[in-house]
């Protein structure tokens, strides 16, 4: 009897102290429940509405000429162009008082509306400010002015591989969703959607649509990637933008809409077998090999030489001249980078800073790739001004007076367009033109110089 009561006093003693077990902060206010109560009121769902206009089914006949397209908008309501409102989820943060949210470009993209809701349920308008695709990264500016809850960036530099982190986003439209992981590997590349990607950080907490655009958090509660949903082949992997690569494109997209293209004054070559022959170099070795230095230009400061090969930029290796154009493509204006060139047989160093693009580069690069002088044309396009003679447009048959339409599939809406489709042409080998002759449309392939 003795022995029952005893048993039964340790029962009662351990069923009061539960409670209090309960209570203790390293059994459940966890260091992810502390960071979840820290950012989860910054973090904002975003809802986007887009207007997609459905072209008349005989414009790919007709050219898409736009004197048919008026005479089937105003005479045939069948054949007119219909619209439909699209909508689309994401996530975003936000990081200043000023009621900016960071988020995914690919989230915004297009978007003819797009509204945030807070975490306590409010719901705002928002205006895209800028947004960078080769960053996969756009600043809204909520339309209010009530202060709203934010969190400062942290930095990613330091981070750990298998270092614990959190996600809190909108997947598939469940809000505010928190989920849990570690920080798999660092430095990931990759392609989508026709970009790539470098510098991701990847982990196996769940990312999934929605998740675009939401924070990726330390255990501290810090801010230190964006996550992003773009790898559609993606199972238990996640990816997100470190905040150190992001802290340099906001300053960007809230002062210029947009992250101008740098340049280092350099052109590049793919190092092919002979050339790397010619140089001693090993079997190998890969890199892409510098044709020119432009004097006084960021990598003549630098003291980069023609005739180096560049192995790799900031440790990250270099395959061929495309793949540094891809690199190039993610720095920002001011960014010093570091180069690993090979001069002589030996590895050498070289540190170089990122410049804003001459104004007369463009024209430069149009003339000596595609062998085209372009000028404006009120019709829309770029007519040609001049063709040069012996280049591969000449030897193709491009014309003065002809219209390029496209570049590469992207059309040529005004300067802005030009510009970015010729600067997109460098490390390429060939690019495909849409041009326009009298009611004519034809796609030509031009071999680049």
């Amino acid at each position: 009897m003795r022995g029952t009561l005893q048993i039964l006093a340790v029962v009662c003693v351990v069923a009061a102290s539960w409670p209090a077990a309960a209570e203790e902060p390293f059994l459940r206010r966890t260091a992810a429940v502390r960071a979840v109560e820290k950012v989860g009121p910054a973090v904002v769902n975003i809802t986007t509405e887009q207007i997609v206009s459905t072209p008349n089914p005989f414009g790919s006949l007709l050219g898409n000429d736009p004197f048919f397209e008026r005479f089937f908008r105003d005479f045939s309501e069948r054949g007119g162009p219909r619209t439909e409102n699209r909508r689309g989820l994401g996530s975003g943060v936000l990081i200043d008082a000023d009621r900016h949210v960071l988020t995914n470009e690919h989230v915004v993209a297009r978007a003819s509306r797009i509204l945030v809701t807070l975490a306590d349920g409010r719901e705002f308008e928002a205006s895209l400010l800028g947004a960078d695709p080769n960053h996969d990264l756009a600043v809204l500016r909520v339309e209010t002015e009530a202060q709203l809850p934010w969190v400062a960036p942290g930095r990613s530099g330091d981070l750990q591989v298998g270092e614990p982190v959190i996600a809190i986003g909108n997947p598939f439209g469940l809000s505010n969703t928190v989920t849990t992981g570690v920080i798999s590997a660092l430095d990931r590349s990759l392609r989508s959607g026709g970009h790539a990607y470098h510098g991701f950080l990847q982990t196996d907490a769940s990312i999934n649509p929605g998740n675009s655009g939401g924070p990726l958090l330390n255990a501290h509660g810090e801010l230190v990637g964006i996550n992003t949903a773009i790898y559609r082949g993606a199972d238990g992997i996640g990816f997100a933008i470190p905040i150190d690569a992001a802290r340099r494109v906001v300053g960007e997209l809230i002062e210029h809409g947009e992250v101008l293209p740098v340049w280092l004054g350099l052109q590049f070559q793919d190092l092919e077998p002979e050339l790397r022959d010619a140089l001693g170099l090993p079997e190998r070795t890969s890199g892409a090999l510098i044709a020119d230095v432009r004097a006084g230009g960021p990598a003549a400061v630098g003291g980069v030489q023609r005739g180096d090969v560049v192995t790799h930029v900031d440790g990250r290796p270099v395959q061929n001249a495309r793949a540094f154009y891809e690199i190039l493509a993610l720095t920002t204006e001011g960014q010093r980078l570091r180069l690993t060139i090979v001069r002589d047989g030996a590895e050498t160093p070289a540190r170089v800073t990122a410049r804003a693009i001459p104004a007369d580069l463009v024209d430069e690069l149009t003339q000596s790739l595609l062998g085209l002088t372009l000028g404006s044309h009120p019709q829309g396009g770029f007519a040609i001004a001049s063709v040069a003679g012996g280049g591969s447009a000449e030897r193709i048959g491009l014309q003065t007076g002809d219209r390029v339409l496209r570049i590469n599939g992207q059309p040529l809406s005004d300067p802005e367009a030009l510009r970015r489709s010729v600067l997109d042409l460098r490390g390429r080998s060939r690019a495909i033109l849409v041009v326009a002759r009298g009611f004519g449309r034809y796609h030509v392939t031009i071999p680049l110089a």
